[in-house]
């Protein structure tokens, strides 16, 4: 007789607590997902299915509470993470009319480069879509290659990116702006308030949005540094301001040759490539 053995070909289904019924269910086929069972009583039980993805999902513990988004997790690991988001933004816009980018349920903002983004459910669970070659090693408290208001701006990365965590990554930049603003080279600066603006958005917190708008208006700043702070932000539409929407012009070559050449006009070196966070799985 042959002894039986583990071959590698496995299948792995999350089981999920579900809170509602009808909003988990109009919250995951917005996204596109397929029905492919449904039970009720005599206790909860839903599989949901698009693409290679297939979640289920059971009846919820007697104490969960969905506004602590801490009822369960997913990671799902693919090879190009931006095309999911592209793909389920697209369908939530075409099912709302919008983007679902705050509250619950939600998808985070995916900032061009980014390795990770989440979807956030109406129970309070979270699936992480996570690009397979996504660095295995991350530098918490900015990159040691970095200094001053850039450093801050890449510690604020890694709070918003790989934590969920927009409100700690607000506060870092506000102190950061404090610190080092009057002496980091305008570019940084534009870049953090364009970020604060962003997260706060994000965070329906309005408070200081006006006057980020306004000093980051008043940057003198060429329209292809103008690009390079939008290309920066996950959702740039939030800044509303037209000309940092303008791609890079020819006349703004010689201009910027001219600041780049200042010292005090360098821009921050580029941002180390996001990581995996082993620890955390929102």
């Amino acid at each position: 007789m042959t002894e039986a053995m583990v071959r590698a070909n496995e299948t792995t289904v999350p089981v999920l607590p579900c809170a509602s019924v009808e909003e988990t269910l109009e919250f995951y086929q917005a996204l596109g997902f397929g029905v492919a069972y449904k039970q009720t009583r005599p206790y909860i039980y839903l599989a949901l299915e698009w693409s290679g993805v297939a979640l289920h999902f059971g009846t919820p513990p007697k104490n969960i509470d969905p506004s602590r988004e801490d009822a369960g997790a997913c990671l799902v690991m693919v090879d190009e993470v931006a095309a999911y988001h592209a793909e389920f933004t697209r369908a939530l816009r075409a099912a709302y009319g919008k983007v679902l980018a705050r509250g619950r349920p939600r998808i985070t903002r995916f900032r061009p480069g980014a390795s990770r983004f989440t979807v956030v459910d109406p129970s309070g669970n979270s699936l992480i879509f996570i690009q397979r070659d996504e660095p295995a090693e991350l530098e918490y408290g900015g990159s040691k290659s970095l200094t001053g208001l850039a450093k801050v701006l890449d510690n604020a990365r890694v709070f918003s990116e790989f934590k969920n965590d927009d409100r700690t990554a607000l506060r870092a930049l506000t102190t950061g702006l404090r610190k080092y603003g009057s002496t980091a080279p305008p570019l940084d600066v534009a870049r953090t308030l364009a970020t604060l603006i962003e997260l706060a958005t994000a965070l329906d917190d309005p408070e200081g949005v006006d006057d980020w708008r306004r000093r980051l208006t008043a940057l003198p700043l060429t329209a292809t540094e103008r690009h390079q702070v939008t290309k920066t932000l996950r959702t740039p539409d939030t800044l509303h301001l037209s000309p940092t929407a303008t791609p890079p012009q020819p006349q703004d070559r010689p201009a910027a040759a001219a600041r780049a050449a200042s010292p005090r006009r360098d821009p921050a070196p580029a941002e180390t490539p996001a990581g995996a966070d082993h620890g955390s799985t929102t």
